[in-house]
């Protein structure tokens, strides 16, 4: 077992966790200008995302458990080529039907990406050097959530819609080179399960695990959160708010700049507070920051003191999600395929399922997605609260080496 995860690798799999976020993010300034193109309203729109999203809880369920029987690099080969073919037919399509299904499609193919990425870490590294190279890779890839509103805002006037999704496909082509120039196979054919049953008794092993549900419940729920607010995004700031499409790139960049903070404070952190400390913390902050937000909505406060709490709130995963995802990797890692899979689609399914609720109030109301947002948070800490009564998270020493997760 290596005690660190080399920075080329690390980088190529914080890409790979960044095809989501930017398959998302970059087009955000184009939803209204699709919706005329197209001739659909904001809750259409917004399917696109919601398919995205979709697939990608599909397609972990799938690439998971096939990680663990034939290996890493070849499924996550396979799947990188196909997200790049359907991202080709997203940017050429023809109607709103076409591009639900692109999307849809193109999420199966890139939760490969995601799901196997996780899953090589947990092949690597366990305990606090796999604590930090969850948060190091979520972090990394959090680079492209400041990039990708700021460049598809400057790009939305003069590409429109389709080019920003031509963007996105020359991306996961990228990603694609990555792969095969860099990532070595980590799941060797003595360690893999074979059989007909095999798919079902790796899901089975996952569910038996106690200890790797509440950590689970954390990250989908505070996913939750974030996805409300990736969704909202562009009519809470440029409606409500009133910012232009450069402006809004500006501001979702400034909270990704916050998100990506937080997680190198986590990173090194980490070495001296147990991780479920520091997700305690974390949630506690957040649950303030979104019932701010609520009050604020419901009272008609000024819309230009709005972004403050939602900064505070995405700020503040940077601290959850890659210490949830490595403690609940933490206990399962003999079949990590398939844990990876269960923890993407729990975490996907209900990001999917939030995505639309936000636009219940309408293009013009803050009000609905900072309930969701509410209680997606208020839900989180509950979650960590009851599951660490309950069996708290393993206690792992950290040796000077293991504390040194990424190496050049």
């Amino acid at each position: 077992m290596s005690t660190s995860v080399r920075w080329p690798t690390l980088i190529v799999l914080a890409s790979l966790a960044a095809v989501a976020p930017v398959s998302t993010d970059l087009y955000l300034p184009g939803f209204p200008e699709l919706g005329d193109d197209l001739g659909v309203p904001a809750s259409a729109v917004q399917l696109t995302l919601t398919a995205f999203l979709i697939g990608l809880a599909v397609g972990q369920l799938v690439m998971g458990p096939l990680s663990d029987r034939y290996g890493r690099r070849t499924p996550l080969v396979v799947s990188a080529t196909v997200c790049v073919a359907a991202g080709v037919v997203c940017a050429l399509a023809p109607s709103l039907a076409v591009l639900v299904a692109g999307r849809f499609v193109q999420g199966v193919a890139g939760a490969g990406g995601m799901v196997i990425g996780r899953a090589i870490i947990a092949d690597l590294v366990t305990g606090r050097a796999a604590a930090k190279a969850f948060t190091l890779m979520l972090t990394i890839g959090g680079v492209a959530p400041v990039l990708a509103p700021l460049v598809g805002g400057l790009l939305a006037d003069p590409l429109g819609w389709r080019g920003l999704l031509w963007v996105v496909a020359g991306l996961c082509a990228a990603v694609l080179v990555g792969v095969v120039l860099v990532l070595p196979e980590t799941h060797p054919p003595t360690a893999r399960t074979a059989g007909a049953t095999s798919y079902a008794d790796g899901l089975r092993a996952v569910a038996r695990s106690r200890g790797y549900w509440p950590p689970v419940a954390v990250l989908a729920l505070s996913f939750a959160m974030m996805m409300a607010y990736i969704s909202a995004s562009p009519f809470v700031y440029q409606d409500v708010v009133g910012l232009s499409a450069v402006a809004y790139g500006v501001a979702f960049g400034v909270n990704a700049v916050g998100l990506i903070s937080a997680g190198w404070v986590s990173a090194r952190l980490v070495e001296r507070f147990e991780p479920r400390r520091i997700v305690g913390a974390c949630i506690g902050v957040q649950v303030a920051a979104t019932l701010g937000f609520v009050m604020l909505a419901a009272v008609g406060a000024p819309t230009w003191l709005l972004p403050v709490p939602i900064f505070v709130a995405v700020t503040t995963n940077g601290g959850v999600m890659g210490n949830s995802a490595a403690a609940a990797m933490s206990h399962v890692r003999e079949v990590a395929g398939s844990g990876s899979a269960v923890l993407g689609f729990s975490q996907f399914t209900l990001g999917a399922v939030v995505s639309p609720l936000v636009g219940l109030g309408g293009e013009d109301s803050a009000l609905v997605p900072a309930i969701v947002m509410a209680t997606a948070s208020v839900l989180a800490l509950t979650a960590s609260r009851v599951g660490l009564r309950a069996q708290p998270l393993p206690q792992v020493v950290a040796s000077s080496s293991s504390t040194e997760t990424a190496t050049s």
